[in-house]
């Protein structure tokens, strides 16, 4: 995902404002001139990737339930990774920016992983607490 998004980075535009990434779903903020395309781009790509690991790792009963989790909204293809659709908001304040950051950096600790966000890995609250991230951050 981190590598994908680095492309977008660099290749689409992308500009990436905060994220965090977690077992079984992800929250990101970003901008880009066209965010859709963006999101179906790493949508695909991203779930191609883990469903090739898992094939390879021979992770049947994990393929099995995304198999069966396509039938209700895919036709070409075995396997559905992604949730369908997208639940994005528009950010238009300052404030606003700070409360969603504030929230998807707080998941892991409401889930109890860290006591601080900017201790999860897979998060850009490091960026926001000053520490060095596994990625690129936009200011806003």
């Amino acid at each position: 995902m981190l590598d994908y998004w680095r492309y977008q980075q660099e290749h689409e535009g992308l500009r990436l404002y905060g994220y965090v990434i977690l077992e079984n779903h992800l929250h990101f903020i970003a901008q880009a001139k066209n965010l859709n395309k963006c999101l179906a781009s790493f949508k695909s790509f991203t779930a191609r990737r883990i469903i090739d690991h898992l094939q390879t790792q021979h992770a049947d009963r994990l393929l099995a339930h995304l198999h069966f989790f396509k039938t209700a909204h895919k036709t070409d293809r075995d396997y559905q990774f992604w949730q369908e659709g997208v639940h994005a908001e528009l950010v238009f304040s300052e404030a606003m920016m700070r409360q969603k950051l504030d929230y998807i950096h707080a998941n892991p600790v409401k889930r109890g992983y860290v006591n601080l966000a900017e201790h999860w890995r897979y998060s850009s609250a490091s960026h926001y607490a000053g520490l060095p991230g596994l990625i690129e951050i936009d200011p806003w």
